[in-house]
């Protein structure tokens, strides 16, 4: 064969088995990709979760968007007292200040370890008609009993409250329902800002004061 000849075959040879190799490599760098996207999306995945599980874990509620950034009224201010010193830094709650401190109860709620209280606000204060209101003020065995009613006797997390039967310190059960982000106590009185840490309670502001049955 002349030498051109053999030259080129010579090529064609050397061609043909560089070419597997060519394509084992190509095929490698593409497991390699792969790996790579599915381990970054493997990074980001957990991130996102805890993202999530973070925010179930901070106040929720529309009426949150009021409460002070910063100061004692503040989530992070209410964080450090306990519950009725906390409460007494939130202007929508002055009313149930009042009533916890005609019952006597601030010492009780501030020594308790522990607890969940359902705090109304002033408004849910304002739907009782005032000659009613102003005779269960005066009524310290009532008031307390009332205010008792609005206290569980341990830590409620947002999803324990999805479909909920607690045992308050009035020695009488209330109810909670609700998915999500949005509950509702009793079926009528609902949390408008809920899981506000207090140093010794969780609080759920809710827009109706809760009744004990009778």
């Amino acid at each position: 064969m002349p030498p051109l000849h053999l030259r080129r075959a010579a090529v064609a040879v050397s061609a043909a088995a560089l070419l597997p190799l060519a394509l084992t490599a190509c095929s490698s760098d593409s497991k390699d990709s792969s790996s790579g996207s599915t381990a970054s999306a493997a990074k980001t995945s957990p991130s996102a979760a805890a993202s999530d599980s973070m925010d179930m874990n901070e106040p929720f509620g529309p009426a949150c968007s009021s409460v002070p950034k910063d100061g004692a009224g503040s989530f992070a201010g209410m964080a450090k007292d306990p519950v009725a010193t906390a409460a007494s830094h939130n202007p929508a709650l002055s009313t149930l200040v009042a009533a916890v401190k005609k019952a006597g109860l601030v010492d009780t709620l501030n020594n308790a370890q522990n607890i969940t209280v359902f705090a109304p606000t002033d408004d849910a204060f304002a739907k009782i008609p005032q000659a009613d209101l102003d005779k269960l003020l005066a009524d310290k065995e009532q008031l307390t009993k009332v205010l008792t009613y609005h206290v569980v006797g341990r830590r409620l997390a947002p999803q324990q409250l999805d479909k909920g039967s607690f045992a308050t310190l009035a020695k009488s059960e209330l109810t909670t329902s609700g998915s999500g982000l949005a509950y509702t106590v009793n079926d009528n009185s609902k949390v408008v800002c809920g899981n506000v840490p207090t140093a010794n309670a969780t609080v759920y502001i809710v827009d109706t004061v809760l009744m004990p049955p009778q």
